[in-house]
């Protein structure tokens, strides 16, 4: 198995070092994290290939984190004696792994096991040609053709081709596709149920196909053509099926769904077929399977069938997913998350168990809105939730979202997202109703991931009502005939048991209100504490 991934100076990544775990490893982060950078370079090291290509067809200027080439250029603007800037990617295995050919210290921690190294740094022999690069007028960009690339083992042995011992299934959730409606590993995946008798086979059949196609239907064509042109030229032209290597049957079989043409058929089909595929024709073949947003295009009923699949078919193999779903995540389980942020990860080993278990069992709650927001404020209910938001924008003159912080239903069992935040050292703010209890009761029973400054709890005082809507009344006691017409109470009931017995028709009437109202103090102390962060 995969023991570590150490990567510099790739795309996003200045400087990031993941160790993974063996089985599942499910990689989220926010849009430009790095999550598909973080796929791309593992299949980079593995097969020495990227879409298909060797990695010297495909390399190119951008490969190199922008930051470090900008450093490097003002450096050099300055008169700087500075090294032109490298990338390198290592995979490390378990000492015991195979292959043990490739073990050795020749790796950047010098650390005694197998793995692969791949380096991408300025070849010596170009060294006078960037000299004069760097001195014209030149763009900010690296002249990556005089770059050279080496792919060698931990022993210091460079390679040519992807190890025997190192499978790996490359599972693209988003349907790329190439001309012809289906991608290359799709196409590899179906060429593998075909053995080789039955590929040469297929191949001398096709090519008397073509043949008989040419002899039966193109030698009338030929014939015309022949009459037309013999006057104009002294040697016969004609037609007839291409013959040549590239119009193989490999190229021109066409996968069917039921009985209609993959490329045909819905994205969401493709890509159930696809995973579905890769897992289960991978099952006996691949020590390591990659997979790149399974839910895309799905149904919840089509993305529970995959994430069922997974959960079966990656047994006893490495697996890294990387995904915007909070399904996939719940289900997998929490512990078995590498987040990426800044170019760096976090690791969900902490959990307690019965929290892990619980999310699995919330499978609809949107855990990532949780993971990835960068302040949060949680509330029990959506009438606080649309209270609060009103509350912010009445003190601000902007919405929580405008200000980047992300406010989550949580309900009473708000311990479990408390948990979260602490162990990804989240900045949030809880409110909650005190009930009939005191603040201190509910704040003690979350003492240990609360932290002044950081995490902090925001409850109303009991005296003031034990839930909301009496809070909300108790606020606005002077401004009651006013209330009253807001939320559409009738003159002749009582207010707070009125917006008790209609919470979140009284919260959207407020929500909604071109007058505003005054807000418990609790409110008004999570608005300033949360904008301090």
């Amino acid at each position: 198995m995969i023991t570590r991934i150490h990567i510099q100076n790739y795309r996003t990544f200045k400087n990031l070092n993941i160790e993974p775990q063996d089985g599942l490893n499910i990689i989220v982060g926010n849009n430009e994290a790095g999550k598909s950078t973080l796929l791309e370079a593992i299949t980079l090291v593995l097969n020495g290939r990227l879409n298909g290509r060797w990695i010297g067809e495909e390399l190119n200027p951008y490969w190199f984190n922008i930051d470090i080439v900008n450093d490097y250029f003002s450096a050099v603007s300055r008169g700087d004696s500075v090294a032109p800037p490298t990338i390198l990617i290592e995979i490390y295995f378990g000492k015991n792994d195979e292959p043990q050919r490739l073990r050795g210290k020749n790796n950047y921690f010098h650390e005694d096991c197998p793995g692969i190294q791949l380096c991408i740094e300025l070849d010596p022999e170009y060294r006078d040609y960037l000299k004069r690069y760097l001195e014209s007028d030149h763009p900010p960009v690296l002249p990556t053709e005089y770059y050279q690339i080496t792919w060698k083992g931990f022993d210091g042995t460079p390679l040519n081709r992807r190890p025997i011992e190192l499978r790996t299934s490359i599972i693209d959730g988003r349907t790329i596709r190439s001309t012809r409606g289906i991608d290359v590993q799709t196409r590899q995946m179906l060429s593998d149920y075909i053995d080789e008798n039955e590929s040469v086979d297929l191949s001398v059949a096709y090519r008397q196909a073509r043949h008989k196609l040419t002899e039966d239907i193109l030698s009338k064509v030929n014939t015309r053509i022949k009459a037309d042109t013999q006057t104009i030229h002294n040697r016969n032209l004609g037609l007839q099926m291409d013959q040549s290597s590239s119009s193989s049957w490999e190229y021109n079989i066409v996968p069917h769904i039921d009985t209609v043409p993959f490329s045909m058929a819905g994205q969401g089909q493709q890509v159930l077929m696809k995973i579905a595929l890769a897992l289960k024709s991978s099952e006996e073949k691949s020590n390591f399977i990659i997979i790149e947003e399974p839910e895309n295009h799905l149904s919840h009923t089509s993305l529970t069938k995959i994430v069922k699949l997974i959960e079966t078919l990656s047994c006893g193999r490495q697996t890294f997913i990387a995904t915007h779903s909070s399904y996939v995540l719940n289900r997998l389980g929490l512990d078995r998350l590498i987040l990426l942020h800044d170019g760096d990860e976090a690791k969900f080993e902490d959990l307690s168990t019965d929290t892990i278990d619980y999310f699995k069992k919330q499978s609809g709650y949107d855990t990532l809105r949780l993971v990835l927001a960068r302040k949060l404020v949680i509330v029990e209910g959506p009438s606080d939730e649309m209270l609060f938001n009103r509350a912010y924008y009445d003190s601000t003159g902007n919405y929580p979202i405008d200000d980047e912080i992300d406010v989550i239903t949580q309900g009473t069992r708000n311990r479990r997202a408390l948990e979260l935040c602490h162990v990804l050292n989240r900045s949030v703010a809880v409110l909650r109703d005190v009930d009939q209890q005191s603040p201190e009761y509910w704040k003690g029973k979350a003492i240990d991931y609360l932290e002044d400054g950081k995490r902090e709890m925001f409850i109303g005082y009991r005296e003031q009502g034990e839930t909301l809507e009496p809070q909300i009344f108790y606020a606005n006691q002077i401004r009651e005939i006013e209330l009253k017409e807001i939320v559409g109470c009738p003159e002749d009931k009582n207010l707070c048991e009125y917006m008790t017995t209609n919470k979140t028709e009284s919260a959207w009437r407020i929500a909604s209100s071109d007058k505003s109202i005054d807000y418990p103090q609790y409110f008004i102390d999570a608005i300033k504490f949360i904008r301090k962060l």
